[in-house]
């Protein structure tokens, strides 16, 4: 390896970083065909020469380090362009792109950032398909915190820096996918609405609409494509974007409101801009919640409902104190109606999360959650839970209903409730069950037995269309 080492070093710095691509193909393809274990690994000789010719730190620090043009440096991401493109071997390609762009815990770490960002914003200006599959493994891999700093990079070219450039990034869809898909994820973690420069740029978010409304499968292809037994690296992204998206729902009318964004006249109404955002906002809520429905599909066909959770009780966590940090920071007259908006949404991405398996979390738990947030009749709703309807023919038809579940204070339905005079007298005695040919007439409900400390609650007096929704618990 040293004889190879000084034949580089007469070589000029393109030269010499072409040589040593050249010199990974042909050492690594040739151990993972002979090879029929675990991907073969990098030798630290090999490591060095990667490390010294294509991204330039020395390995003597007596030696001046031979530093690429601009105009070079270009040439060398065409040649690595056309390389991956060329390479008909998925597996070598995968394997080329990890000896290159592995972060190795060292200080050439910051020139591979550098390199990765060019050529993956290279491989979108061109369509290079095999770089971005490589790159969304990469994604996939890496500790989130580099995730991060690529995805900066790349939505700094297409967003900030020539926001027209964002038609090129939006067609890469169609194109590949599955790096669309860690791409979401990653800005996701990238945008989390602390400050102005981290809150997502308008026309990053009508694309990520448009991706996702069009084809909402789009979310979940690294979930489904990654197997089960697979060990992912601590503090890497996580498995699909739906936390990230979740969270952006969610924090987006408290965050706009905050640094006042969404300007209000009068008062009340929001200017077209701050409308535009909320619709783009909703479009993305009800993308999420149709891909837990989807979700729940996968979950059942694999036998995963209550054994996976694809949304951490940890992260949800984490979301709720964020929001409660937020309304803490509003004027509750002034920002009544966006913290119920973020509160409707967050009740009802919980709900049919756990409805669909994609979040185990108890009841009880939830409550203990969400019990800083600020009141949401929702929410209250989604805490407490349905009652389990009875099997069939087993009683008389019975509706879901929601208990209270604050104590102290009588219930809104008992009999000296104001309230109770409001319910239509045809939903008191409900009427007896036609006979079916087969089984006996069913009788009324059975009388339910009064508590020992509080009054009896009548079976029928919480239909949902029977009231305007009375209930309100103690804070």
């Amino acid at each position: 390896m040293s004889d190879i080492r000084h034949a580089l070093l007469r070589r000029d710095p393109l030269s010499a970083a072409k040589e040593v691509l050249y010199h990974l193909d042909i050492s690594l393809g040739s151990a993972l065909q002979s090879s029929s274990g675990p991907t073969p690994g990098l030798e630290k000789s090999t490591v060095d020469l990667v490390e010294e010719f294509i991204f330039h730190i020395p390995k003597d620090r007596n030696i001046q380090p031979k530093r690429m043009s601009c105009v070079q440096e270009l040439q060398l991401l065409e040649i690595m362009c056309s390389y991956f493109q060329e390479q008909s071997k998925d597996s070598i390609r995968q394997i080329i792109f990890s000896a290159l762009f592995s972060l190795q815990g060292n200080k050439a770490d910051e020139s591979r950032m550098a390199m990765l960002g060019k050529l993956v914003s290279m491989a979108i200006a061109v369509c290079r398909v095999p770089i971005l599959e490589c790159a969304s493994t990469w994604l996939q891999r890496t500790h989130s915190a580099w995730c991060v700093r690529l995805a900066q990079v790349l939505m700094d070219d297409y967003c900030t820096l020539v926001p027209c450039a964002i038609s090129t990034l939006q067609n890469i869809c169609s194109a590949s996918p599955r790096f669309c898909c860690q791409l979401i994820t990653a800005v996701t973690a990238l945008y989390d609405f602390s400050s102005d420069e981290l809150t997502p740029p308008p026309a990053l978010l009508e694309m990520l609409v448009g991706w996702i409304t069009e084809d909402p499968r789009l979310l979940l292809l690294t979930f489904i494509n990654t197997p089960l037994n697979s060990s992912l690296p601590l503090g890497c992204l996580e498995i699909t974007p739906l936390l990230g998206l979740l969270r952006w729902c969610v924090k987006a009318p408290l965050a706009y409101q905050k640094g006042g964004k969404l300007a209000l006249t009068n008062g009340h109404g929001e200017n077209e801009k701050g409308t535009a955002y909320e619709e783009l906002y909703s479009k993305l809520h009800l993308s999420v919640l149709q891909v837990f429905l989807m979700l729940q599909v996968h979950l059942t066909e694999q036998n995963l409902i209550g054994r996976l959770a694809v949304l951490p009780v940890e992260s949800v966590a984490t979301l709720v104190e964020e929001v409660s940090r937020l309304c803490e920071k509003l004027t509750p007259l002034l920002a009544a109606n966006h913290i119920q908006l973020a509160l409707d949404r967050l009740a009802q991405a919980l709900q049919v999360a756990m409805a669909t398996g994609a979040l185990l979390c108890a009841r009880e738990d939830l409550r203990t959650l969400c019990s800083r947030l600020p009141h949401n009749n929702l929410l209250q709703l989604v805490m407490s839970g349905p009652v389990v309807q009875p099997p069939p023919h087993s009683g008389a038809f019975q509706p879901n209903m929601y208990p209270h579940i604050h104590s102290g204070r009588p219930s809104p339905l008992s009999p000296h409730s104001p309230h109770q005079s409001t319910l239509p007298s045809q939903h008191i005695p409900h009427p007896v069950l036609s006979a079916h040919p087969t089984h006996p007439v069913l009788s009324p409900h059975r009388p339910i037995t009064a508590h020992a400390t509080h009054p009896s609650l009548s079976p029928h007096a919480f239909h949902p269309a029977a009231m305007t929704f009375p209930y309100r618990p103690i804070r």
